[in-house]
């Protein structure tokens, strides 16, 4: 099995992000020189205020947004500068979930999953909507992985809000990723929701050996799912270490007077 496979190599590093640098066109300084390697098969949490850099870091990664400067390896290979097909054929392998889910509401939830496959058919195909009965089977397969197979042909805005997170993961995996970027995945639900949909992440992570990379802020989040943390202040690394090592004083350090608040959730 693939999580086999990557248990046996799990000291080979997925990226390698070195002295990564995002300024935006009104001068704003998102990430000030980052560097961090991560590990194939982690679970990394990336935690900080609004505006540290944490949402700039993914999108850098997955091409969203075009870094300044700096180098990003995946797998070996610099993809820091990347253009045209190169992009949709890395976004691919490195899949990502959003805050806001990013569905189409009017269209059934089976139909939501399919768009994941998209990137890997031509134009034309793309454009009429021409799935296999392969994809569907691997759409249903997903659902089922996310525990929401029932619900295939439902509209998707007659979800949950979590269930909606989880049609977002199940699309994501038809794209087979070897790297799943999470940014802020549970940020709109409930404590309870919050923790079901956590849950099928490292349910990604550890059944499928699928590298996850989450941003979240509750601390309770952060142990329970981490197998690593790195913290950014201001674009910066202040902490890179295990989220059992993350006590008051260093979320004081990260957070200032907002620590409380966000470790009592």
């Amino acid at each position: 099995m693939r999580g086999d496979f990557v248990a046996e190599n799990i000291s080979s590093n997925v990226l390698e992000i070195k002295n990564l640098v995002k300024t935006y066109p009104n001068g704003t300084q998102a990430l000030k020189g980052i560097s961090f390697n991560v590990k194939r098969g982690e679970f990394l949490v990336i935690i900080g205020l609004s505006g540290s850099g944490k949402s700039t870091l993914l999108r850098c990664i997955n091409r969203l947004h075009d870094p300044t400067s700096g180098s990003i390896l995946f797998n070996g290979e610099e993809i820091a500068n990347v253009q045209g097909d190169r992009i949709r054929n890395l976004r691919r392998k490195i899949a990502m979930i959003f805050q806001h889910f990013n569905l189409i509401p009017r269209h059934t939830v089976l139909s939501n999953v399919l768009m994941g496959t998209l990137g890997g058919y031509s134009a034309m195909k793309s454009i009429f909507g021409f799935f296999s009965q392969k994809d569907k089977d691997s759409a249903m397969k997903y659902l089922s992985l996310v525990g929401i197979p029932e619900k295939a042909k439902m509209r998707a805005d007659n979800l949950s809000g979590g269930q909606q997170q989880r049609v977002a993961i199940a699309r994501a995996l038809t794209q087979q990723p070897d790297v799943l970027l999470a940014d802020e995945p549970v940020a709109s639900l409930d404590p309870a929701t919050c923790h079901t949909v956590m849950d099928y992440l490292r349910k990604v992570n550890q059944e499928l050996g699928i590298t996850i990379i989450a941003n979240l802020h509750f601390l309770s989040l952060v142990r329970q799912y981490a197998t690593r943390v790195i913290a950014l202040k201001g674009g910066q690394i202040v902490y890179e270490g295990s989220p059992d090592e993350i006590d008051e004083a260093w979320f004081e350090k990260i957070y200032g007077q907002g620590a409380k608040e966000v470790h009592i959730n």
